[in-house]
């Protein structure tokens, strides 16, 4: 065989790119997509498709629908039981008219559904944001977001020099975080509190942390994660550090759950200031994501640092590539990251090769239940 004949591996490669290209070349042809739409056999897949298209150019006024029905109140007005539509236009504050338009709207969204000839109920997914308070607070966040969004490629390209996540995460752009004030971090704490309850229900269902004797939760925010996890693993020891307003919101938050006796927290920089030493377990939620490569990497050594050998850090955050979410992990993360100004989403292969890097080994993969809100990955300090 000859040394430049290709190998069966870079054929099959080949070829595919080969049909690719042509199917390509179909698919942004006029008389092609008219054919397709007309066969019987291939208008379901065509009609899936322009509903899909379609769905991605109407996806901000879909948004607006959900964020209206938050804003007013109507999935609260619904919770006792159905109601006309005079009676919602009268809970909300709208007219008949723009109640009615908005409940028509909402039901072909499953948030609201018709009950009878003149009736509305909830709908299975306004349900879901009645019981999921983290929701809420998302869907009311969101519109800082979509004004950063107004012109995507401005952002894209670095035109847009100050945006209102990059304010709104303040310790993003600060050169000097820790000298942060309570007014600049209370807000962005709260809305991370508010969806927490979802994230460490996954986590703490994915990782036994009842085996180790002391958690540090690494920019733990205002405890929850912690007061989560307290209730798990009654013996373990807690301890949270971050930046010096946001851990005083914590020690309130302890204090509040009577936790005085087994928690405590510790404010200072992540990027300047050495980790507190004595706990046999790490955890880095929704963290590494927030930070660029190098940073992320520095706060991994440091980490690594303050373990003891056998010491177990546990990574949790949404992942890049998620199978059946790969919209939210790699489109929205991505996009989001970028307004704020620091940050990307990671395959799992990439962080466990950074938890390598930085002197960590028998990385493992933990399954949990929503991988589009968390994924999970451990490794363990040698020795």
């Amino acid at each position: 065989m000859s040394d430049t004949a290709p190998t069966p591996a870079l054929a099959f490669t080949s070829r595919m790119g080969n049909l690719l290209k042509l199917r390509d070349r179909l698919l942004v042809s006029r008389r092609f997509q008219e054919w397709a739409a007309a066969c019987p056999l291939t208008r379901p897949i065509a009609r899936r498709r322009a509903r899909a298209l379609f769905d991605l150019c109407a996806g901000f006024v879909y948004s607006q629908v959900l964020s209206a029905c938050v804003r007013l109140g109507v999935f609260q007005a619904l919770a006792q039981g159905p109601l006309s539509v005079q009676q919602v236009a009268q809970r909300v504050g709208l007219t008949v008219d723009a109640a009615e338009r908005l409940l028509i709207s909402a039901t072909s969204l499953k948030l609201v559904s018709r009950r009878g000839a003149d009736g509305y109920g909830l709908g299975e997914l306004g349900a879901a944001v009645l019981a999921n308070p983290g929701v809420v607070a998302m869907v009311e966040h969101h519109t800082i977001l979509y004004r950063d969004l107004a012109d995507p490629v401005a952002l894209l390209r670095g035109e847009t020099r100050a945006t209102g996540l990059g304010a709104y995460w303040s310790y993003a752009r600060s050169d000097q975080p820790a000298d942060l004030q309570d007014t600049q971090v209370a807000e962005y704490t709260h809305l991370m509190a508010a969806s927490q309850s979802m994230i460490a229900n996954e986590i703490l269902a994915s990782y036994p942390l009842g085996k180790h004797r002391c958690l540090l939760d690494v920019a733990g925010g205002d405890g929850s994660f912690l007061v989560a996890a307290a209730s798990r693993a009654p013996r373990l020891e807690l301890c949270l550090f971050d930046l010096p307003p946001v851990a005083a919101l914590a020690e309130q938050r302890f204090a509040r759950q009577g936790l005085q006796q087994r928690a405590r927290a510790v404010g200072g920089d992540l990027y300047r200031d050495a980790l507190p030493g004595g706990a046999d377990v790490i955890s880095l939620v929704r963290v590494i994501h927030d930070h660029d490569d190098a940073a992320a990497q520095a706060i991994l050594r440091s980490v690594k640092q303050a373990l003891p050998k056998g010491g177990v850090v546990v990574l949790a955050e949404p992942m890049s590539e998620s199978r059946g979410a790969e919209a939210i992990s790699d489109a929205y993360f991505g996009f989001y990251l970028m307004a704020m100004g620091q940050g990307r989403l990671r395959t799992p292969a990439t962080l466990a090769q950074m938890l390598r890097d930085a002197g960590f080994q028998r990385v493992k993969r933990w399954k949990t239940r929503m991988p589009m809100l968390v994924s999970v990955l451990t490794a363990r300090v040698p020795g």
